[in-house]
C-alpha cells in the first residue's frame, strides 16, 4: 500500500491535477455538476483514459457524499433511479467504444464534447416541454453513454432539467444525485470488464482532499438567488478546462 501511494506521489502533472480537482469540487457544490467537463479534460492531459477515469471516479464517489442529506430532501428520487436505469443500459456502450480509441483521441473527444456541450448549454438548447417519464430514461441513456465514452454523464440530463419548471435546488438536488448514481455505475461496468484501473485508485484517492475543499467552498457559496452568477462562473471554468486539455498544446 506504501508503494502504491508513492507510485501516485510521483504521477506527471499531480499538481496540476490537484488544481483541477479542487475547481472541480468548486463548480459541482455550487452548481450540482461540472466535475467530470472540469476535471477530465485536464486528468487526459497525464493519464491514460481509464486511469483518468478510475481517479475521477473515485474521488467523484467520496468527497459529494456530504450534499446527499440535502439533495435527498430536496430532489425526486423516483426520477433519479430512472435517470440511472437509462444510465445503466448505455454505459457498457460508452464504455466498449472507449477500448476502441487511442489515448491521443481520448483527449480530443473529451476537451471538443465538453466544449460542444458547453457552446449548447449557454446557447440555450433546452428541451422545452413535459418532463415525460420516457424522456427521463432516453436523456439517462444519453448520459450514460457520454460516461462510459468520454466520462461525461451529465450534460445530457443538465439540458433535460435546466429549462423545467422546476425550483433551483430541486434541479441541482436531481443532478447530484443522478451523477453519483452514474458513477456507481460506471464503476460496476468498469469493474465487471476487468477496465477498473487499481493503480489509479490511489492517484484518485489524493484527490479526494482538493476536491473536497472544493466542494465544501462551492456549497458555501451558493445562494439560489444567486444561480445566474453562479452558472457563468462554472462555464468559464469549464471551457478553460476543455480548451487547455486540446493535444494542439502538446
Amino acid at each position: 500500500m506504501p508503494e502504491t501511494f508513492a507510485a501516485a506521489l510521483a504521477t506527471e502533472g499531480l499538481l496540476f491535477l490537484a488544481v483541477g480537482a479542487f475547481l472541480a469540487g468548486i463548480v459541482r457544490g455550487f452548481t450540482g455538476f461540472g466535475t467530470a467537463m472540469v476535471f477530465m479534460p485536464i486528468a487526459a492531459q497525464f493519464l491514460r483514459p481509464f486511469e483518468a477515469l478510475t481517479a475521477m471516479l473515485v474521488m467523484d464517489l467520496v468527497a459529494p457524499l456530504m450534499h446527499v442529506p440535502r439533495a435527498l430532501r430536496d430532489g425526486q428520487p423516483k426520477d433519479v433511479v430512472r435517470l440511472g436505469v437509462g444510465a445503466l443500459l448505455a454505459v457498457p456502450l460508452g464504455v466498449f467504444l472507449l477500448t476502441l480509441v487511442q489515448p491521443e483521441t481520448f483527449r480530443w473527444g473529451v476537451s471538443v464534447t465538453s466544449f460542444v456541450l458547453l457552446v449548447l448549454l449557454i446557447s440555450g438548447v433546452r428541451y422545452r416541454g413535459v418532463l415525460t417519464r420516457k424522456l427521463i430514461y432516453i436523456a439517462g441513456g444519453f448520459g450514460g453513454f457520454f460516461a462510459g465514452s468520454v466520462g461525461l454523464p451529465g450534460p445530457p440530463v443538465i439540458m433535460l432539467y435546466m429549462a423545467s419548471t422546476l425550483p433551483v435546488s430541486a434541479v441541482r438536488a436531481n443532478l447530484m444525485l443522478y451523477l453519483i448514481l452514474a458513477d456507481l455505475i460506471l464503476v460496476g461496468v468498469l469493474w465487471a470488464g476487468g477496465l477498473l484501473v487499481f493503480a489509479a485508485l490511489a492517484a484518485g484517492a489524493l484527490m479526494i482532499l482538493p476536491y473536497l475543499a472544493g466542494n465544501w467552498g462551492g456549497a458555501a457559496l451558493f445562494r439560489p438567488q444567486a444561480e445566474k452568477m453562479y452558472r457563468w462562473v462554472a462555464y468559464i471554468i469549464i471551457a478553460c478546462a476543455a480548451i487547455s486539455g486540446l493535444p494542439i498544446w502538446d
